[in-house]
């Protein structure tokens, strides 16, 4: 699977809301009403990345976290980044 272009990349996050590219990576923050509902969300995201054999950096602060994907094997976003970003988005 081969590293997005910039033109790729860009035509991509047009279907992605919320999603930003920045530093190798695309990233989003999503909000929930608490803790718990924060949890449950990841666990909602743990079940999709474990399927699709690609993992996301996670970082859980009380009602907010944070994804984001790359993937290392090519060095930068993949079309694997997009589509657990997408499925992702079916589950928040």
């Amino acid at each position: 699977m081969a590293r997005l272009s910039v033109s790729e990349l860009s035509s991509a996050l047009q279907s992605l809301d919320g999603w930003a590219s920045a530093d190798g990576e695309i990233s989003k923050t999503f909000a929930f009403k608490d803790f718990v509902a924060s949890v449950g969300f990841v666990n909602r995201l743990a079940d999709l990345a474990e399927k699709a054999q690609h993992h996301p950096d996670i970082d859980i602060r009380f009602n907010k976290v944070r994804v984001a994907l790359t993937t290392h094997d090519e060095g930068g976003i993949s079309d694997k980044d997009i589509a657990l970003a997408s499925q992702i988005e079916s589950v928040a």
